[in-house]
C-alpha cells in the first residue's frame, strides 16, 4: 500500500509538491482553508472584472512545464503561457522613463538616456550575475541544505560570488548613475528583501529573466492554478477544500496527522507544508518539547519581510499607454526602505508595482475598461499599523500618486475596487507578522539559515514555499518542491 502524504495549502509550492510526489506513487492529500486553490495565487472576481490576487510574473515557466512532463502531458494543452516583449516600465517622480525587455539594443538605448558610459557596466554586472546564477539557482536551487557540512563547502564559492556583499552594494560597482543603481537592484523587493540588506546572490533574479523572459499566462496567473487542479484530479490527488488545519498532531519527534476545523483527525505517513514555518512551528504544533534552545532562538531571531497593500480597481477608462508591468519610484529609495523594513513607518514617498493585464489580456476587463492592481510595499504588522482605520486613508494617497504620475484621472474612472492589507496576510495566509514573503532573503536567512525543507525537528515533516529554501517568487517556491522530490 502507498505511504500517505498530507499537504498542507495550496500555494504553487504545494501544488507541484502535490503533483511531484504523486508522480512517485505515494498516496497524496491536499487540504486548503479556503474554497478555491492557489494561496497568494488565488483569484478574486467581482462584477466583470477578473483580478490575480498575488504573482502576476512568470519566469522560468520550464519549472511549471516539468510538472506536466511528470506524466507524460504538455502544459500548452491546458494553460496558454506567452512571453511579453516589454517585461517592466520604470517610472521615476520626475517623469523619466525605462524601459526593461530581453532586447540588448532596445537596453543599450534605454541605459544610455540616463548615462552612456554605465552600458559597459551593465554587461560587466549581466556576466557576473550569470556566474552567481550558475551556482546559486543551476547548481543549488534544488538541493538540500539540512546538513551544515553541505552549506560549508558552499562557502568559498559564494564568498568567492560576494554573496556577504548586499544587492545594491554590488550593483553600485558596475553602474554608477542612480536611478539606474535602482533599476538594477529592486529585484529582491520582488521576493520580500531590501536591497540594501539582501544578499547579492539574489542578482541572480536579473540573469534568470534574461534566460527565460518574462511571461504572462492568458486569463491570468488563476489559469495556471486552474490547469494544475485540473491535472491533480486526473492524477487522482484527494483535494479537500474549505478545511482549515487547525493541528498538526505529533509524537516525540514524528507527526502522526492533522486536525481539520478543530474536530476531523486524518492520519498520514507524511506532512509537507506549503504554510508559513514560522507560523506552522508557533501555532500548529501545540507539542514543543522537541524544540531546543538554538531551534527556538532561530524562530526568535528571524527577520520578516515586509508587508503588501494590495488595491484592486476596474476603470471606466483604458490606459492604453500603460504597460502590462509599471514600476514606478518615489522620490526617495534607501531611506523609504529604511522605513518600511527598519522602522516600520509608512510614509506617503511610496513606491508601488502596477499590473495592468488587460495590456496584453482584453478578457481581463469588459470591453473598454481595463482592469488593474497596484501593489505598494509597506510595513508588516510589527509596526502595529491599524489597517481598519488606516486602510481607506492609504487607498487614496495611492490613487493620489497614481492620479499625479502613471495613471491621470483615475480618481474619477474607478468604478469596481477593494484592497488587502497585510492583516490578509497574517489572518488569511497565515503568515506570521502579515510579512508578504515570509522570512527576509539576508544571507543570514538563507539555504541552510532558512527554515529547512526537512523539518530539524520531526522526521516526517516537511516544506516548501517562500519561508524554506531556496525562498520566494515562484521559481523559488516551485524550485523547493524540487528539493523535496529528491528527499522523499
Amino acid at each position: 500500500m502507498a505511504k500517505k502524504i498530507i499537504v498542507i495549502g495550496s500555494g504553487f509550492g504545494g501544488l507541484a509538491a502535490s503533483l511531484r510526489l504523486r508522480a512517485k506513487g505515494y498516496d497524496v492529500t491536499l487540504i486548503e482553508k479556503h474554497p478555491d486553490l492557489g494561496g497568494r495565487a488565488r483569484v478574486f472576481k467581482k462584477g466583470e472584472f477578473i483580478y490575480d490576487g498575488g504573482p502576476t510574473v512568470i519566469t522560468a515557466p520550464y519549472l511549471l512545464e516539468e510538472l506536466f512532463s511528470l506524466f507524460n502531458k504538455k502544459i500548452s494543452n491546458y494553460v496558454k503561457i506567452v512571453p511579453l516583449n516589454l517585461w517592466y516600465r520604470f517610472v521615476f517622480s520626475d517623469g523619466k522613463t525605462f524601459d526593461y525587455s530581453g532586447d540588448e539594443k532596445s537596453m543599450e538605448k534605454e541605459i544610455k538616456k540616463f548615462s552612456d558610459q554605465d552600458f559597459k557596466g551593465y554587461n560587466k554586472l549581466v556576466k557576473f550575475t550569470e556566474k552567481i546564477f550558475n551556482k546559486g539557482f543551476t547548481d543549488l536551487s534544488d538541493k538540500s541544505f539540512n546538513n551544515l557540512i553541505f552549506m560549508m563547502k558552499q562557502i568559498p564559492a559564494l564568498l568567492s560570488l560576494k554573496s556577504y556583499q548586499s544587492v545594491y552594494k554590488l550593483v553600485s560597482k558596475y553602474i554608477e548613475n542612480e536611478k539606474l543603481r535602482r533599476v538594477f537592484s529592486m529585484h529582491p523587493l520582488l521576493v520580500g528583501g531590501n536591497p540594501f540588506t539582501t544578499t547579492s546572490i539574489y542578482t541572480l533574479i536579473l540573469f534568470l529573466e534574461k534566460k527565460w523572459g518574462i511571461h504572462y499566462s492568458m486569463g491570468g496567473t488563476g489559469e495556471v492554478v486552474k490547469a494544475l487542479e485540473k491535472l491533480m484530479n486526473e492524477e487522482k490527488i484527494n483535494i479537500i477544500k474549505n478545511a482549515e488545519v487547525t493541528e498538526i498532531r505529533s509524537n516525540d519527534n514524528e507527526v502522526k496527522g492533522v486536525k481539520i476545523n478543530n474536530s476531523k483527525i486524518l492520519d498520514c505517513d507524511y506532512i509537507i507544508c506549503n504554510s508559513d514555518p514560522p507560523n506552522v512551528y508557533k501555532n500548529l504544533i501545540k507539542s514543543k518539547k522537541n524544540y531546543n534552545l538554538l531551534f527556538k532562538q532561530k524562530i526568535n531571531r528571524m527577520d520578516y519581510s515586509m508587508g503588501l497593500f494590495v488595491y484592486y480597481f476596474g476603470s471606466k477608462k483604458q490606459y492604453k499607454d500603460v504597460a502590462h508591468h509599471t514600476i514606478f519610484f518615489g522620490n526617495s529609495y534607501e531611506k523609504h526602505l529604511d522605513k518600511i523594513f527598519e522602522e516600520k513607518t509608512l510614509s506617503e514617498d511610496i513606491s508601488y508595482y502596477l499590473h495592468r493585464p488587460s495590456a496584453t489580456d482584453p478578457n481581463m476587463a469588459p470591453k473598454n475598461h481595463d482592469a488593474f492592481y497596484v501593489l505598494v510595499p509597506v510595513p508588516n504588522n510589527l509596526s502595529r499599523i491599524n489597517w481598519n482605520k488606516k486602510g481607506e486613508e492609504f487607498k487614496n494617497l495611492v490613487l493620489e500618486k497614481m492620479d499625479k504620475s502613471v495613471l491621470p484621472e483615475i480618481r474619477k474612472n474607478v468604478i469596481n475596487d477593494f484592497y488587502l492589507t497585510p492583516d490578509y496576510f497574517e489572518k488569511d495566509l497565515a503568515t506570521l507578522h502579515g510579512s508578504g514573503f515570509s522570512i527576509q532573503p539576508k544571507f543570514s536567512q538563507s539555504a541552510y539559515f532558512r527554515f529547512h525543507n526537512k523539518s530539524e525537528i520531526f522526521d516526517n515533516l516537511y516544506f516548501v514555499g517562500a519561508g524554506t529554501h531556496p525562498g520566494a517568487g515562484m521559481p523559488g517556491v516551485l524550485s523547493s518542491a524540487k528539493v523535496l522530490d529528491n528527499l522523499l
